[in-house]
């Protein structure tokens, strides 16, 4: 590596982002991560960048050879998923963040739901995921209506839908569209954008009331005194930008 490279790679802070498909609540090991991301942190400029690992990807997981990406995590938790990513990517990642589906139903309730376009193929997957996500959850929804009769084109956008939390984790989880896991890991990404986005409208103390609820239920690396440290510095910083990897596929 010259020089250049190296410099230009200094002041970033990378951290993982693991969603974890955990139906007892436990974060540890024994469940897949469906959501894989790195959060890269520029700050100096405040620039966030996005990137999910699709869970399929064939990677090697250090002790287990070549794998699916997502069950590095269900083999040794974050801390192995972590290692998979740092041997593969070229990366050194510290700092994970490991949530399930409880957290996220939480975290966009406090919010007061998002606000979401969707096609009517996404309806019809959102609704039947919505069955599983309120019974692991224990948080209720109301089935959006389809309409009638169905479009010609079913992956087009038929209208912006008001979500709570169980229908946006529901509409994460969605993979049978067309754009299949890829699609997916773009409906995380956009769901976090407008977390982030509503998040810095509500102010510091709703992030902090959310932080209360919230913390008990994820697993991270970084403290609850670091985080809320972080969290006034935080509302200055913007997603620029957000992909998927392989690029290629």
């Amino acid at each position: 590596m010259d020089a250049t490279t190296q410099k230009a790679l200094k002041g970033y802070r990378n951290i993982a982002l693991f969603g974890v498909d955990s139906r007892d609540g436990s974060l540890q090991t024994g469940a897949r991560s469906d959501s894989i991301m790195v959060i890269s942190i520029n700050q100096e400029t405040k620039d966030v960048k996005i990137t999910s690992i699709y869970r399929d990807t064939c990677l090697k997981v250090p002790g287990y050879g070549f794998s699916k990406a997502t069950h590095a995590y269900a083999y040794g938790g974050a801390e192995l998923s972590m290692s998979m990513l740092n041997t593969n990517l070229d990366l050194n990642i510290t700092d994970y963040v490991a949530i399930d589906f409880d957290a996220l139903v939480t975290v966009v309730d406090c919010l007061g739901g998002l606000d979401i376009p969707l096609s009517y193929a996404e309806i019809v997957h959102m609704n039947n995921y919505c069955v599983e996500t309120s019974e692991e959850t224990g948080k209720s929804y109301t089935p959006v209506e389809l309409q009638d009769p169905k479009p010609e084109d079913e992956e087009a956008t038929v209208g912006t839908y008001h979500l709570n939390g169980v229908q946006a984790t529901s509409y994460c989880r969605i993979r049978y569209t067309a754009s299949l896991d890829m699609g997916r890991t773009e409906r995380q990404r956009r769901v976090i954008q407008m977390i982030v986005d509503k998040a810095k409208k509500a102010g510091l103390s709703t992030i902090f009331d959310i932080m209360d609820q919230v913390f008990p239920m994820v697993k991270t690396s970084v403290s609850k005194t670091e985080i809320l440290k972080m969290i006034p510095t935080v509302i200055g910083y913007s997603i620029d930008e957000t992909t998927g990897f392989p690029l290629d596929y």
